[in-house]
């Protein structure tokens, strides 16, 4: 296999993530969630979130030059969700108190489990270790569980997220020190 490469993402990434997102999102998740909780989160939920692309955290994985894969690390409060997801300014963490965040990682259907989450998630996790963070958290859909608990994430909380037309997608709330 190639070798998988990363780079930071642009302003003129925003449209091809999204629609890989909903790729990923799609064909990863349907054997953990309802048809009707996929498209409630893609529409509520799942998206990029442009204070990572702002902030030089949010990574695109390529093979053989294929966009095969997202996801990035942040140091503001916000655990998960893209911009339709938030609506307050998203205040910094004090690396030596808080938890950088894990955020936003999907992989193109076709090529998950080939080692592109991990690979995605080392850089993060450097990225975040350089910065002065001590310890990680993210917000996982049930699909990323298994990743993250291989790469010694544990799950500190189940977190029911309810969206407005009444659909709940589950979440797991993971910790890692680094």
């Amino acid at each position: 296999m190639s070798a998988i490469t990363t780079r930071l993402a642009t302003f003129d990434d925003i449209e091809e993530l999204q629609q890989l997102i909903g790729l990923s999102v799609r064909g990863l998740s349907i054997a953990y969630n309802t048809p009707q909780q996929i498209e409630s989160a893609i529409k509520y939920i799942f998206g990029v979130d442009t204070q990572l692309v702002i902030d030089g955290t949010y990574y695109v994985a390529l093979l053989d030059g294929i966009t095969v894969g997202c996801g990035g690390w942040s140091k503001r409060n916000t655990l998960y969700g893209g911009d339709q997801h938030k609506e307050v300014e998203d205040p910094l963490l004090d690396p030596t108190m808080d938890a950088a965040r894990i955020r936003a990682f999907f992989v193109h259907p076709d090529y998950a489990r080939r080692g592109i989450g991990s690979h995605i998630m080392k850089v993060c996790e450097a990225a975040a270790q350089s910065a002065g963070f001590r310890s990680l958290q993210l917000g996982a859909t049930l699909p990323g569980v298994p990743l993250y608990e291989a790469m010694g994430y544990a799950a500190l909380e189940n977190i029911e997220q309810a969206m407005p037309d009444g659909q709940v997608l589950p979440i797991v709330k993971m910790h890692k020190a680094l």
